[in-house]
């Protein structure tokens, strides 16, 4: 192969253009399964504790209220963190910080495993919140430096994401099946059992350095860390995480909701005047990158697709077990259509007609799939409308969602520098976190409201409200693609010196942000 990626070394002040080989296919894709493992293995056991919930709440005593923290206090921290670790994946090595973040998930699972508390279980699951977040902004940036071709890095970056959406219906019935013939025990012991030995292998496998970095002092690193600004948000992240789940426990008129909110407002808009204050190079996120074409839009986008697939998640689980009475197996086998078809759309990038429309028509086309397929749900009353209506609404939501996810992941890469690749990971997926996290809180709400006047849960009228209140958030983020997302844009900044075939294959692109 003759594309090659371009490393930059120092000695004192003079700064080197070395050009550097990529690994060959069978390491490079080999690498590709090891993430995509990593990520499927991410999902499936946050996914799997949903049918371990009652064995861990008979196990360790939990109230209701502390059950939910046993999903929540992992997708905290692991939200939280991810925009340090993109800038950690940055600014030292994406390389070093995915195999630790990876080794340190693989112990702390094994830990989890052996709990014998819940005040111990709920602070391992924390800390493994922070150790995945390491992973997945690196991960990225490994991907993107390993297929710098924009065809092969659309390919690469959409089977990643296609990995954890299929994790997510894969869990519940793993987990299922090892709660129900084993222990919950053996979900994060599984999950160790394959990351620590694909630690290893990563190790040998990933280059030591496949993007442009310059050596620099280390204090000049922990200047452009920017911890300041990090600390600020993570804190800010961390407060309305907790704030808009505690308010789909206790209400939104609660303090314990409010006070947190409030501060985390106070702190997100502290965070974006420190950073105008920053030089761009030391800037956690340079107000500037807000400002990129289509940047802002596509992390609008970013907050969609697990705000769908959560949602229908939970709904239906809790639907089908607490009030038609299905085991937790049966309830799993019947989510299995959204996994098959978020992996079969996976690829829908690869597809020539599909893969040569602009992104904007593809998150529309997304969009409107899962709008489409919510109107099914919200009259889809009784168990014996599965087949009607819910069946189809789970392949044309879940088309739309891997849909839509792909083709925000790609285009936002395509629209921002090799550089912040780290970075830009760690955005994206912060925002898939949100969506997931403030929409499960809100569609929460809203249930319980509408079931507290119309007869309770076994009345769908809460879960009908859910889903019309899903309907209108879809539709305004398509209204803001619709009006704000440009579609004749390139990416003309270039990392350093690149070899003639990788600007070939930057050319493939296309001027109108394709995702050929």
């Amino acid at each position: 192969m003759n594309s090659s990626l371009a490393s930059i070394t120092s000695d004192d002040d003079a700064k080197v253009v070395v050009q550097r080989p990529l690994p060959s296919n069978a390491r490079r894709y080999t690498l590709l399964l090891i993430f995509c493992i990593t990520q499927f293995l991410y999902t499936l056991t946050n996914s799997a504790l949903f049918s371990a919930i009652p064995s861990l709440v008979r196990n360790f005593g939990f109230t209701q209220s502390q059950s939910v923290w046993i999903i929540s206090a992992y997708q905290l921290t692991f939200a939280s963190f991810l925009l340090m670790s993109g800038k950690i994946s940055d600014i030292y090595s994406p390389k070093y910080t995915f195999i630790t973040g990876k080794f340190i998930l693989g112990v702390i699972s094994i830990g989890i495993g052996f709990a014998s508390n819940g005040i111990l279980f709920l602070a391992l699951r924390a800390l493994s919140g922070i150790a995945a977040s390491l992973t997945i902004p690196s991960a990225l940036a490994l991907l993107v430096g390993l297929f710098p071709e924009p065809r092969h890095q659309g390919a690469a970056i959409a089977a990643f994401g296609a990995c954890g959406a299929v994790g997510i219906v894969l869990g519940l019935i793993s987990g299922a099946l090892l709660v129900e013939y084993v222990s919950w025990h053996w979900i994060f012991w599984f999950v160790s059992a394959v990351i620590l030995p694909t630690t290893l292998i990563s190790t040998v496998l990933i280059p030591s350095q496949t993007k442009n970095m310059a050596r620099e002092s280390g204090f000049t690193k922990l200047k452009r860390l920017d911890i300041t600004g990090i600390s600020i948000l993570t804190v800010a992240v961390i407060l309305f995480i907790f704030a808009v789940t505690t308010a789909s426990m206790i209400g939104w008129r609660s303090a314990t909701a409010l006070v947190p909110l409030a501060f985390s407002i106070a702190m997100t808009g502290s965070f974006f005047c420190w950073e105008a204050l920053q030089p761009i190079e030391c800037a956690a996120v340079p107000p500037s990158t807000w400002f990129i074409s289509n940047f802002s839009v596509l992390f609008g986008t970013a907050l969609l697709p697990y705000f769908w697939w959560a949602n229908i998640f939970t709904t239906y689980v809790s639907l089908w077990q607490d009030i038609y009475g299905w085991s937790a197996l049966s309830s799993a086998v019947h989510m299995l259509p959204i996994g098959i078809t978020a992996f079969v759309f996976s690829f829908s990038s690869r597809v020539k007609g599909i893969g040569a429309m602009n992104a904007k028509w593809l998150i529309l086309c997304g969009a409107l799939m899962m709008m489409t397929a919510l109107v099914l749900f919200a009259f889809a009353n009784g168990p014996d409308k599965y087949w009607s209506l819910v069946f189809p609404g789970f392949i044309i939501g879940s088309a739309g969602a891997m849909l839509t996810n792909i083709s925000a992941n790609i285009a936002i890469f395509r629209a921002t520098p090799p550089s912040m690749a780290g970075t830009v990971g760690a955005i994206f997926n912060c925002g898939l976190q949100l969506g997931s996290a403030v929409g499960l809180a809100a569609v929460g709400s809203i249930q319980t409201s509408v079931q507290k006047g119309n007869g309770g849960p076994s009345n769908y009228e809460g879960q009908s409200a859910g889903f019309w209140f899903m309907l209108a958030c879809i539709s305004v983020a398509a209204m803001a693609v619709l009006v704000f997302y440009q579609t004749h844009t390139t990416r003309d900044h270039v990392e350093g010196t690149v070899g003639s075939d990788e600007k070939d294959a930057d050319s493939e692109k296309g001027d109108d942000g394709s995702l050929s």
